[in-house]
């Protein structure tokens, strides 16, 4: 994955890497954070039980090599991963949350989906995560409808009451 670098109006600089081994506690925090904030209240309550602080620092070092990190001001202020076709977590520390970062981190997913021979993308939303679902639709994202998103766990997968949003590569 090429790296890339931006700078904003406010003339701060993002640099786009893959994820590295010593980035799991960042990635993590943000993770969970992030989680939470849009999650909430927003998801079924057994799936709130097992999205514990623990579970997010277990997932992702088998996630390292699927995350994308985006680095401002020296520290790792978000993150994205990606499988095949989908954007499966796009998440900006609470510090960098409308800064640009969080574009950045889509667009270099739309990048790595269509690199990878796709012509679409597309991710799932929880359904009363409304601040998500406006950003994926300023970002050029399109709504295509409520589905269940079977969220893993453990022991199998609960049901998630989601959005699919989709785009063209």
């Amino acid at each position: 994955m090429p790296a890339g670098r931006w700078t904003y109006s406010d003339g701060m600089s993002v640099t786009l890497r893959p994820a590295e081994a010593g980035d799991v506690d960042a990635v993590a925090s943000i993770w969970y954070a992030g989680w939470g904030d849009g999650h909430l209240g927003n998801v079924p309550d057994e799936l709130v039980a097992v999205r514990t602080e623990k579970s997010f620092w277990d997932r992702v070092p088998d996630r390292i090599a699927d995350t994308t990190v985006a680095v401002a001001g020296g520290e790792v202020a978000g993150f994205v991963m990606v499988l095949a076709d989908e954007v499966e977590q796009v998440y900006v520390s609470g510090n960098h949350r409308g800064s640009g970062v969080a574009g950045a981190l889509i667009a270099e997913a739309e990048r790595q989906v269509k690199d990878a021979g796709y012509d679409e993308a597309w991710l799932a939303v929880a359904t009363g995560n409304a601040r998500a679902r406006r950003f994926y639709e300023r970002s050029g994202w399109h709504d295509t409808g409520a589905f269940d998103y079977p969220a893993s766990t453990e022991t199998g997968s609960i049901p998630v009451p989601c959005h699919r949003y989709t785009k063209k590569v």
